[in-house]
């Protein structure tokens, strides 16, 4: 089974009012297991950076003016994507802003459907708790100390660490083991020592029939 694990930055909150996607992350999972195999691409906006947004990301106006277009990196995108269900923390979020994107380059767009959001996860799994990545994080021990700034595919690999623990924890087939141990038996010597002995000595056959005489209608001596 193929997931992808995706996360995007953006130049706001609102694609409708001009906001643009930035930057793309993308981790491949396997069965549940990351492969190895990532897609990062930066996205040039075509428009100023706020400031708030490059507070959040760190991405300038003049960084992003040497990367494509989305129209450019879009073909590769989607390829990278797939038909496979995407992993995203706030899905309608992400989802909003690639449908938007898609819709500037007369692409289809992709249904909800193929989200996993986990936040929704989070929320369902811990009722009242904190869903954020970094509190996730926090929670599952999952290491972010690099996470100074928010960035698409660290935040993406930070996500498919924290999914894997949401929906059980590393559970990987025995097939994919890299290594496998076998048994060793040894076998141990030693001195052996005599049985002993276990029959009643005359003593106690006597204390034992003194007890039963004693004992009303004991089912002994049926």
């Amino acid at each position: 089974m193929r997931e992808v694990v995706l996360d995007t930055e953006t130049t706001g909150l609102d694609p409708a009012s001009g906001d643009r996607i930035v930057e793309i992350g993308c981790v491949e999972l396997l069965n549940h297991m990351p492969s190895g195999k990532t897609y990062h691409q930066y996205v040039n906006p075509q428009r100023d950076m706020p400031e708030g947004a490059f507070r959040v990301h760190g991405l300038s106006e003049a960084f992003l003016s040497e990367y494509p277009g989305f129209a450019e990196v879009a073909e590769q995108f989607l390829e990278f994507i797939g038909n496979d269900q995407l992993v995203i923390h706030n899905a309608s979020f992400d989802m909003g802003f690639i449908n938007s994107e898609l819709d500037r380059v007369s692409r289809d767009r992709l249904p909800m459907s193929r989200s996993t959001d986990t936040v929704q996860m989070a929320r369902d799994k811990f009722p009242g708790a904190q869903a954020s990545l970094d509190a996730l994080c926090r929670r599952f021990e999952v290491d972010n100390s690099s996470r100074e700034k928010h960035g698409a595919l660290l935040d993406a690999e930070l996500l498919s660490e924290v999914y894997l623990q949401l929906i059980g924890g590393r559970q990987p087939d025995f097939e994919l083991a890299s290594e496998k141990k076998e048994l060793v038996v040894k076998s141990v010597t030693g001195k052996t020592r005599p049985a002993r002995a276990h029959a009643a000595s005359e003593a106690e056959l006597v204390a034992n029939d003194a007890f039963v005489a004693r004992l009303s209608n004991p089912i002994w001596k049926k």
